[in-house]
């Protein structure tokens, strides 16, 4: 009993010192420079980067402003993940834990954990070779793997695509094996017109040809007069006239839905009416009179 209460008298003799306060003061405080460097360097080096990248803008070589997103985005990753892993070393140094034998352990099991991370390799591999060949950047509109939407970001492992519905995927870059990129070549809508067979085909396509000259002069979403290809089936009740024009990459489904509504309306007009299915019946007494 005499030997707990003189070790509970040491406890309180330390407690009560100025060195052991002192030392858990020195303690966090190096915590808490450390975490306000690392916000600071982050800050800093973020601001540097988009001052660079703007800088970009006004010389004469640059690059395109998709391309520039994309690297802006990704450089910034790749500087918030090494300082933090800078700023994790730190604190164990801190601690008092030694991060030599730390990183010689490390890579020892590396080599084992490796088998089991080929996955997370190939995710990065694929998304170095992403952004190195310019298969998509931020601010496209494509399809991978399934998904189709705008490109929200290109990580080093996975790449965020934000669906028209306002649903995000994210996506592990090792899964995109195939790339559909809408945002780089002008885009051709392509507008299929039905036509009743009571209607000249010369005559609907004059008109269609008129719609689309007044359209191409009152509306800018079409870079160039939408063309009559001609007629592309001949259908049960009707034929089907097609129309294609060029818009900007990515209006091409806007400018489809607009150019089929004035179009449908145009003709309407002018008593052209939308076809509809016809079954023709004979009774047994026409075929004899027709046989006749």
């Amino acid at each position: 009993m005499q030997f707990v209460e003189q070790e509970f008298n040491k406890v309180l003799g330390i407690l009560g010192s100025g060195e052991f306060w002192f030392s858990i003061f020195s303690f966090f405080f190096k915590i808490a420079i450390i975490l306000i460097a690392a916000s600071i360097i982050i800050k800093v080096s973020r601001k540097i980067i988009r001052r660079v990248f703007s800088q970009n803008k006004k010389k004469a070589m640059r690059m395109t402003e998709r391309r520039e997103k994309t690297l802006k985005k990704l450089i910034e990753n790749a500087l918030v993940y090494t300082i933090y892993t800078l700023v994790i070393l730190t604190l164990l140094e801190t601690v008092g834990i030694k991060i030599g034998p730390l990183l010689a352990g490390a890579g020892i099991a590396g080599l084992a954990i490796g088998f089991g991370a080929q996955s997370l390799v190939k995710d990065v591999i694929s998304g170095f070779f992403i952004v190195f060949e310019d298969q998509f950047a931020v601010g496209d509109y494509v399809y991978v793997a399934g998904v189709e939407g705008d490109v929200e970001e290109i990580g080093l492992r996975t790449t965020k695509i934000k669906d028209w519905t306002g649903e995000r995927y994210v996506i592990p870059n090792g899964n995109i094996t195939q790339v559909t990129n809408y945002s780089i070549h002008n885009g051709v809508p392509v507008i299929d017109i039905n036509i009743p067979y009571e209607n000249d085909v010369y005559e609907a396509k004059k008109v269609i040809e008129d719609i689309n000259r007044t359209v191409f002069q009152t509306s800018d979403m079409f870079l160039t007069e939408p063309e009559v290809i001609g007629v592309q089936t001949l259908d049960v009740s009707h034929y089907i006239i097609r129309v294609i024009a060029e818009t900007e990459p990515g209006e091409q489904w806007s400018g489809e839905r607009y150019l089929r509504e004035v179009i449908q309306s145009e003709l309407y007009s002018r008593g052209i009416a939308i076809p509809a299915p016809r079954l023709v019946m004979y009774s047994e007494e026409e075929k004899q009179e027709k046989g006749d």
